[in-house]
Parts: C-alpha cells; sequence; structure tokens
C-alpha cells in the first residue's frame, strides 16, 4: 500500500496541476536520486548476500505493516521519475483535470490500480513460494539483489550527470 499511496501521491500532483510542487519536485531530483541510488545499493547488497530462512518470519520480527508501508512510501517517492511519468502519461493522453473532483478522482484511480497490481502481485507469489525450494530462492535473492544494484547505481549515475550537466 506503500507504493499505492506514493503513485497516488505523484498522479496527484500531476493531476491538480501543481505545477510550483512539480518543478521543486523535478528540482530535487539530484539529492532525491543520490539518496534513493544509495538505498537501493543498500538494498540490492543485502538482497544479494542474505540467505533465505527456510521458515517464514515470525510476525515479532517484522516491522509491523504500518512501518514497512511508511518505508517503501518513502523510498517511492525518493523517484522523481514516477511524476514525471504521470505528467507525461497525463499529458499524452490529454487528460488534464478540468476540476477538483475529476482530479480527485483521477488520483483515487491511480491508487486503486496501483494498489490492485500490488495485491495481486504479492497474492501470486505468496501462493507459489511453497514450491519454490531454498536454492532457488537463493538465486531469486542474489538476481533481485544484482537488479535493485544496478537501479541503484543508475539513479546515483543520472543524479551525478544532472550535477555535471
Amino acid at each position: 500500500m506503500g507504493v499505492a499511496t506514493a503513485d497516488a501521491t505523484y498522479g496527484g500532483i500531476a493531476a491538480f496541476g501543481l505545477a510550483a510542487l512539480t518543478t521543486v519536485l523535478v528540482g530535487a531530483r539530484v539529492a532525491l536520486g543520490l539518496i534513493g541510488g544509495a538505498f537501493l545499493i543498500y538494498l540490492g547488497w543485502r538482497t544479494m548476500t542474505s540467505r533465505p530462512r527456510e521458515a517464514a518470519a515470525e510476525a515479532t520480527d517484522r516491522p509491523g505493516l504500518p512501518a514497512a508501508a511508511v518505508s517503501i512510501y518513502g523510498l517511492t517517492m525518493t523517484n522523481p521519475m514516477t511524476i514525471l511519468s504521470f505528467a507525461a502519461a497525463f499529458a499524452g493522453l490529454g487528460i488534464v483535470a478540468g476540476s477538483g473532483a475529476e482530479a480527485a478522482l483521477l488520483t483515487i484511480g491511480v491508487w486503486c490500480g496501483s494498489a490492485l497490481w500490488w495485491v495481486i502481485l504479492t497474492a501470486v507469489i505468496a501462493a507459489l513460494r511453497s514450491r519454490v525450494t531454498l536454492r532457488v530462492l537463493t538465486w531469486v535473492n542474489r538476481a533481485t539483489g544484482a537488479l535493485i544494484f544496478a537501479f541503484g547505481v543508475l539513479a546515483i549515475a543520472l543524479g551525478v550527470s544532472a550535477l555535471a550537466g
């Protein structure tokens, strides 16, 4: 739900046409890219080097759903490309908020679509989890960790190139 809320936040900014806030967020893309990239590198490294558990973590070992949602919301919000994507998609589709109600409905639609995607994805993964061996899960961790790490490096490289440019 954290990702869906971040998507809706950026979608709402684009839908309500808050040009000043969009400008600030786009202007902060270097800092957001560097901070977000560093966190992605850390997260990717931890994922690549973690050993999967044979049993699921106990509820007491987890930070809790609210903490997880806030954490992923913050991580998603460090990606300024999200607002640019929404702004480009809305402009390309000719979607312009004519009123506050239309912009609100559009924002709710973004949240519902994103939330539905993440609920389906996590449900499918939960259903298939029992069929995956520890060896396969180790390789999945390595591959996804490497991908997350690479996205972190890319985010930092884009941030540095924007600084130089």
